[in-house]
């Protein structure tokens, strides 16, 4: 079989896009959530949600946490404390989610001991969900609520144009995500919400953002990068944070 080479490799995933981003058009969408997302305000929280859990937010492969700088400013807005919302960057960020997950390991035990909190809530952003089921995997115990927004949890495709460690992590079939996938999606205790869009060239196929048995949200139409900045993301993302234990 003749080998597809760079060039090769580009055009196929173009085509995927392409057949990717057509079928978004025709697929319904729909919203697997406790309330309808447009109705949970902007800046206010429902008033016996209880106290605010501090959060710590994951950026994907090559990003830093200044990516969460607007979703962070409305969950300050809506009333999260200064000190309850930190963004971590990581010091390899297209490097292996192994190290990611040790890392987040010191920026949770950080938080947790800056506001005294028992247990945190985690937003995580594409590649930087698998480095956050990797740490839930190994650190059980510390996180209440988890947010994937647009996590590839049985890998992309798109991922062949990546590069570094978490290049080969992400790739559908990978070691890494067999053992990822093998156990259960989050440990008993940990409450997940996966987020989507439908115009998402960089998770292809779109479903690998889904995990089984975990409450599904799907957006139209911010792309990849643009997800966390989504004005629907956020309510919904508030609306599960914020909503009632056992609902």
């Amino acid at each position: 079989m003749k080998r597809c080479g760079a060039r090769c490799t580009a055009r196929l995933l173009a085509a995927l896009c392409a057949t990717q981003a057509a079928a978004a058009v025709v697929a319904p969408i729909r919203a697997q959530v406790s309330a309808p997302a447009a109705q949970v305000p902007v800046q206010s929280a429902p008033p016996d949600a209880g106290p605010f859990v501090p959060v710590l937010m994951v950026p994907g492969w090559f990003k830093t946490g200044a990516a969460f700088a607007g979703l962070r400013a409305r969950m300050l807005n809506a009333g999260w404390p200064e000190d309850h919302v930190a963004a971590i960057t990581f010091a390899e960020r297209t490097g292996s989610n192994r190290e990611h997950a040790r890392e987040m390991a010191a920026a949770v035990d950080d938080l947790l001991a800056r506001t005294g909190a028992a247990r945190v809530d985690i937003i995580a952003h594409s590649m930087g969900g698998l480095a956050t089921r990797l740490y839930l995997r190994d650190h059980p115990g510390k996180v209440r609520r988890v947010v994937f927004l647009a996590t590839p949890h049985r890998g992309t495709y798109a991922a062949y144009l990546a590069f570094g460690r978490g290049r080969a992590e992400m790739l559908p079939g990978s070691a890494f995500l067999d053992s990822l996938n093998a156990a259960p999606p989050v440990p008993p205790g940990v409450e997940a919400m996966t987020v989507r869009t439908l115009v998402d060239a960089h998770i292809i196929p779109g479903v690998s953002a889904t995990l089984p048995g975990v409450r599904d949200v799907v957006v139209c139409c911010p792309a990849h990068q643009a997800i966390s900045r989504n004005l629907d993301v956020f309510r919904a993302v508030v609306a599960f944070l914020r909503e009632e234990p056992g609902r």
